[in-house]
């Protein structure tokens, strides 16, 4: 893991807060590449998931080549 918090693995959630975490699971989202073309505004709306997440989620997707909506 790198000083951003973002796992290496596409296969699991970069570590992110709780809230947002469960909001991804809610919406069906369990792992970060299912997040790859998601768009940023449909995250966006989903409660818990901020600014700083999205770019969180973002910058773990870049990792692996991948990037949001």
């Amino acid at each position: 893991m790198n000083d951003k918090g973002v796992n290496p693995s596409p296969d699991t959630l970069p570590q992110i807060g709780a809230p947002a975490t469960r909001a991804l699971h809610g919406a069906g989202y369990t792992t970060l590449r299912e997040l790859a073309g998601v768009p940023r505004t449909e995250l966006a709306a989903l409660h818990g998931m901020g600014p700083k997440t999205l770019d969180i989620i973002q910058a773990a997707l870049e990792e692996h080549g991948l990037s949001l909506g």
